[in-house]
């Protein structure tokens, strides 16, 4: 499933340039402030500030186990019911009086067992157990070891939560409001539409049947293999699919509703269609493309060709994810699989080629082959999110997806997992609630990370041999992590498993700490490692520190593209010596920035390597981790926050998109750190000085053979010069937006949200009325998503209040609410106090919305990580105290920490950064 933000979901919503336009990163990509507590440890602090009680858990008993589901559903689009019977063939292992299932939202009828061969027998009752969503289905008698059918009717609701059967609202072309009834099982949510054994392990096949009006497109994870009228309304028909492999409950969908749909076949002879909103077909080309040369590539790497006959992607409009990779039938909020020509922006485009990537790739790496619990969801996620990119950067190499990684994954990984309530990689699993929680930057762009620099220590070809050997192992099974080290062992002969335990099962991640001496023509390097903490260096000797066996590469200025030399550092410190190196030649560690590290080089070492930033000898990767790692250093109260401004401003040269993306994120985060004080207008003038040369460079209208990087960094740096309030930039973006407002020249998409929030952020009331008409008249959901994350922008109180009361409106999908609250904590301090206080206010309300799902714990990250004052963290954990959240525990905690760290951030280097800003400011002498 793609998860939420960045963003990411999220959604990862880290690749949406208007995104990166508008919040601090700390808000969006949980790039999340470092500083130290005064009175006491910060990590001893935060610890016994908010660690909850995990709940008492057992999974489903072994006696009895499906091997098929027969299930037939008659949902019911005007009451919002549905009607089902299952008759599941099962095997009891052994004699039993009671079959335990999971259940919840359901209401029994009637269920009884048949023996292979004998009577029937009724259960005399049904034993709900809400709380674990469970239920024990009692006999009268001993049910025999053997094969048997297990019969239930039931009732149920198509609910508004987006998770289980659930109704998806939509409007007509002809203006009427319709309702779909559609499914989001994972991950724990299968049981929401029928009775089951709803845990990943426990696989079936499945024969499905809907009964639904016959105005209406009926799909499921297989091919249609029958279709006849319903005897007893000929209103309805009843639509028989194909019977799925054996397959993990979670994988489950169907789906009824109106939809267009495009078609192709790959080039292996799979049939491919991208279903619509009717009347919008040719909005689903882009995907259709993508996902035709997408599925002929997975075939060619993992050298196992895809399993089914058929596979659909649809655009569902309430959807609280980004996409679900249900088997043959995947599932896709619209903004991430829908694409105008003419009115979709270049990181949308890109946005959807990635989700496309990452859910195809779960076809093979989560349906074909399984995690045995959720504890292995990273496999899954980290998988799915690595092999995203090289599927794009196959299909769009332009896109240079591999540099962006970096920023939208690898540093967001960093940045979460430097905290005290991060979690390994591999955390335990038990009670349903704490599923969700997972759905993080630790198990999608941590686990991505760490893939990546296995793929890079272990080399493609070795690579891909273990993958296959894998997937023809545990194909149609379930696996576990110690599955695949074993298998990518066997192929490379390295020590894959011991490198990996200590990516996997530990929290965290070193500083490298790297000093340097010349000896003659060789280079000396003094390497040592120690854990990387948010909020600084800790007292304490190598011998009680984690340690990590990490790939290390090195690099030289003779050839910054090629490393010089590999080391595998297994110990506190090493020595390493280059040969052949001349005295004025830097050396680089971590070339490509594919390690999961920090890097602390010596003042000399650094000194040397600066000067690449600016004449542009050092790869862009590596300008960007440079200056990624030296914030983060900063934040850690490691170096001055001064330091770091300095590199910033070399960075005035600088053509790459994504490099300036990071930077604009760093930025924003200082930028919403400041605010805390009175020189805020200091930081701005900062930005605005730091942006123009490359703004005036690209001007506002794109030029002949420009390409998606230059679209994407044209938008970027004008919304950044907008809403730092850069004259001629306002002025420039007022005039089109009159001109677009009026019909005279229609804003080309890529200038959308960079003109959209500078006039919101330098607006009044007659903007944000125009706005929301804009908002009201827009036919897309892209154009809707993207006026919704800026209307936060517009700086009055009252009308503050008019966007968070219209975050709940009807006008807004449920699933985008969080974005527009989001978006009004992460643009000003007002807007901050206002959030924290809707949220508060409106708690029972967005809980009851968003409650064991992602978004509650998006919704109270985008809201409350901004702050800086010490206090604050008090109020945040007192008020989750009393308004429990599950779900969300693990959020609460980090954005406590977060408060504390950036609060201490804040008073230790705020009068420095002020001089400063100050002595730029001050006419030469």
């Amino acid at each position: 499933m793609d998860k939420p933000n960045n963003w990411v979901y999220f959604f990862r919503v880290n690749i949406l340039v208007s995104v990166l336009l508008f919040f601090p990163c700390s808000h969006v990509f949980l790039l999340l402030s470092q500083c130290e507590r005064k009175h006491m440890p910060l990590h001893s602090l935060c610890h016994s500030f908010l660690m909850p009680e995990r709940r008492p858990f057992v999974r489903l008993p072994t006696d009895v186990y499906p091997v098929n589901y027969g299930l037939r559903l008659k949902p019911d689009l005007i009451d919002f019911t549905f009607e089902g019977k299952l008759e599941a063939a099962v095997e009891v292992t052994q004699g039993t009086n009671q079959i335990v299932m999971n259940c919840a939202d359901i209401d029994i009828i009637t269920a009884s067992f048949v023996p292979e061969g004998g009577e029937e027998i009724n259960a005399t009752g049904f034993n709900y157990q809400n709380e674990d969503e469970k239920v024990t289905l009692c006999f009268p008698s001993t049910l025999q070891k053997g094969s048997g059918s297990l019969k239930i009717d039931f009732v149920g609701e198509l609910n508004d939560k987006m998770k289980g059967f659930y109704r998806s609202k939509y409007t007509t072309p002809s203006g009427e409001i319709r309702y779909a009834a559609v499914t989001q099982f994972e991950a724990t949510d299968a049981r929401r539409a029928f009775p089951c054994w709803d845990e990943p392990a426990i696989k079936a096949t499945f024969d499905i049947t809907l009964i639904v009006p016959k105005d209406r497109i009926s799909l499921s994870n297989m091919n249609v293999v029958d279709r006849k009228p319903y005897p007893e309304d000929h209103s309805l028909v009843e639509v028989k699919f194909a019977t799925t492999p054996i397959m993990s409950t979670y994988l489950v969908a169907f789906v009824i509703g109106e939809y267009d749909f495009v078609e192709s076949q790959s080039s292996d002879g799979v049939t491919v269609r991208v279903y619509t909103p009717v009347g919008k077909a040719e909005q689903g080309r882009f995907a259709l493309e993508v996902a035709t040369k997408t599925l002929p590539f997975y075939k060619d790497y993992f050298r196992v060709p895809y399993p089914l006959p058929k596979i659909d992607l649809i655009a569902i409009a309430d959807f609280a994810a980004g996409a679900m990779e249900n088997w043959g039938l995947v599932t896709y909020r619209e903004t991430a699989l829908l694409i105008d020509p003419k009115n979709s922006c270049a990181s949308s485009r890109q946005w959807v080629a990635l989700v496309v990537g990452h859910e195809l790739a779960h076809q093979w790496f989560g349906n074909l082959v399984t995690m045995e619990w959720w504890t292995h969801l990273w496999l899954n996620e980290g998988f799915a999110s690595w092999i995203e990119y090289l599927c794009v950067d196959h299909c769009f190499p332009e896109y240079d997806i591999w540099t962006q990684f970096v920023s939208a994954d690898y540093t967001r990984a960093l940045d979460l997992d430097a905290l005290d309530n991060s979690h390994p990689i591999e955390v335990d699993v038990g009670h349903p609630s704490e599923v969700d929680e997972i759905f993080d930057a630790i198990s999608y762009s941590k686990g991505a990370s760490v893939i990546r620099m296995l793929h890079n220590y272990i080399g493609d070809e070795d690579f891909r041999k273990g993958m296959n050997a894998y997937l023809l192992k545990f194909q149609h099974k379930n696996a576990s992590t110690e599955d695949l080290w074993e298998c990518l062992e066997q192929a490379s002969g390295k020590p894959i498993a011991a490198v990996m335990n200590s990516w996997t099962k530990q929290m965290g991640f070193p500083i490298i700490v790297v000093d340097q001496e010349q000896h003659g023509s060789d280079r000396v390097l003094k390497i040592s490692q120690k854990k990387f903490c948010a909020s600084g260096p800790r007292n304490g000797t190598y011998e009680n520190c984690p340690n990590w066996m990490v790939p290390i590469s090195i690099c030289t200025s003779e050839d910054p593209s090629c490393t010089k030399m590999k080391v595998l550092l297994d110990q506190p410190e090493t020595t390493v010596n280059i040969t052949n190196v001349a005295p004025d030649h830097w050396i680089k560690i971590n070339p490509g920035t594919v390690g999961f590290y920090r890097i602390q080089y010596s003042s000399a070492m650094l000194e040397s390597l600066l000067p690449g930033i600016r004449d542009l000898t050092l790869l862009p990767v590596d300008r960007l981790g440079l200056q990624n790692d030296l914030f983060s250093l900063a934040r850690a109260g490691m170096i001055s926050t001064v330091e770091v401004l300095k590199v910033m401003e070399a960075f005035v040269n600088e053509p790459n998109y994504t490099v300036w993306s990071d930077l604009s994120c760093n930025l924003g985060v200082l930028s919403s750190l400041l605010s805390h004080t009175d020189f805020h207008e200091d930081i701005q003038k900062f930005i605005r000085d730091l942006f123009t040369p490359i703004g005036m460079k690209l001007g506002w209208d794109s030029k002949t053979g420009e390409g998606h990087l230059d679209a994407l960094l044209r938008g970027l740096v004008l919304g950044k010069l907008g809403k730092a309030g850069h004259k001629a930039t306002l002025e420039e973006a007022r005039r089109r937006f009159k001109e677009h407002v009026e019909g005279k020249q229609i804003l080309p998409a890529d200038l959308r949200s960079p003109v959209y929030l500078t006039v919101l952020k330098h607006g009044d009331s007659t903007t944000l009325d125009t706005m929301l008409k804009l908002h009201k008249q827009a036919d897309m959901q892209e154009e809707k998503n993207r006026i919704e994350r800026v209307l936060g922008a517009i700086p009055a109180p009252d009308l503050i209040q008019r966007v968070l009361n219209f975050a709940l409106s009807e006008e807004v999908r449920p699933q985008d609410t969080v974005s527009v609250i989001g978006g009004v904590a992460g643009s000003s301090k007002q807007g901050r106090k206002a959030a924290w206080k809707f949220v508060k206010d409106n708690w029972e309300e967005l809980h009851n919305r968003y409650q064991g799902g992602f978004l509650i714990s998006r919704l109270i990250k985008l809201t409350v990580d901004g702050f800086a004052i010490d206090k604050m963290a008090a109020e945040v954990k007192s008020f989750f105290e009393s308004h429990h959240a599950p779900a969300a525990e693990r959020t609460v905690q980090q954005c406590c920490e977060n408060i504390l760290l950036n609060a201490t951030w804040l008073k230790r280097d705020a009068d420095h950064i002020h001089q400063y800003l100050l002595q730029r400011k001050a006419p030469p002498v």
